[in-house]
């Protein structure tokens, strides 16, 4: 699995490239010269939105154990670091999270039901806000073709959510646990304690409805926060489109993102779904490219900083091990 996302990642660099050339890279460097001032923003954006996602995960976190809130800001820098910069799926941030949010007295399972929790979460809110975008688009009247597409494409997410959040309930338990006892054929496996334990803790935080609904409701505004991303860097290029535009190319292109969670940093995709999410409303290739490569530098300047926090976290973890022994 490790090798073919690597693979997957250099194919990905290789497209990216590819299209750069084939739009022009002189064209691209322009268009990221007219942004300017506007990739700033475009960071302090993605920096605001992590940070707000990083609240919404320790709200899940029950107050007894919970650790000081920026704990869970920092360790979702983290994640976001994992998950767009590393050579894994776009989901291998998370599970570090799960192993550094231990160094904080969490148990593993507890933290692992969190995690599991939040990313249902934001993938839930990330297809309201994919289903908002597609409205919008529809309403404009054109790309009719594109929008029953596209309405199709996102209908196949229904069950892959559902069936997410059923495994996580109590027939997902049942499944589970018959699953090991068949493979165990009448041993006792240690891991059937670890599986109790994780659904334990996952039923209970269903069990809360307050914080699930609170947590629901702050992904959903931190993903049309996050469209200012497009509208500012697009602007600053500029092309006058307003807000609702670019909700609709940053719904759809996040949609597309999400589809190729398997895809490290969704390398190549995000261009390819720029592209022509962008061409709807006039903005050529190399503007699209630009965009994409702004939100690339957000990427390494938020996320980088939490792969070395990462570092030191296991470090300095390590060192205080080696210094006990």
């Amino acid at each position: 699995m490790k090798r073919i996302t690597i693979i997957a990642a250099v194919v990905g660099v290789l497209i990216i490239a590819g299209a750069i050339w084939a739009a022009d890279p002189t064209a691209v460097a322009a268009a990221i010269v007219r942004a300017g001032w506007s990739s700033l923003i475009v960071i302090g954006v993605r920096a605001i939105s992590v940070s707000l996602a990083g609240l919404c995960w320790w709200l899940l976190v029950p107050r007894s154990v919970a650790p000081h809130a920026w704990v869970c800001v920092l360790l979702r820098i983290v994640r976001e670091g994992g998950n767009t910069l590393l050579p894994l799926t776009q989901i291998g941030g998370d599970v570090i999270s799960v192993r550094l949010l231990t160094f904080w007295g969490l148990a593993g399972a507890l933290a692992s039901a969190t995690v599991i929790v939040d990313v249902l979460l934001q993938a839930v809110t990330q297809f309201i806000f994919a289903l908002t975008a597609l409205g919008l688009l529809a309403l404009t009247g054109s790309s009719d073709a594109f929008v029953r597409n596209a309405g199709i494409a996102l209908l196949f997410a229904v069950p892959a959510l559902a069936g997410f959040y059923l495994v996580q309930r109590q027939w997902g338990e049942t499944l589970v646990t018959w699953i090991l006892r068949r493979l165990a054929r009448g041993k006792e496996w240690a891991v059937h304690g670890t599986v109790d334990a994780l659904f334990q803790n996952l039923h209970a935080i269903y069990d809360r409805p307050g914080p699930v609904t609170a947590v629901l409701l702050g992904h959903l505004v931190v993903w049309f926060f996050g469209a200012l991303e497009v509208w500012v860097a697009l602007l600053a290029m500029g092309y006058d489109i307003d807000f609702r535009t670019a909700i609709i190319i940053e719904g759809l292109a996040q949609a597309v993102r999400g589809a190729a969670f398997m895809v490290p940093g969704a390398m190549g995709v995000q261009e390819g779904g720029l592209i022509i999410l962008c061409g709807l409303f006039g903005i050529p290739a190399q503007s699209a490219l630009a965009l994409s490569l702004i939100k690339r530098a957000a990427d390494i300047a938020v996320g980088g900083p939490g792969l070395v926090a990462w570092h030191v976290l296991e470090t300095s973890r390590l060192a205080k091990k080696n210094s006990n022994a």
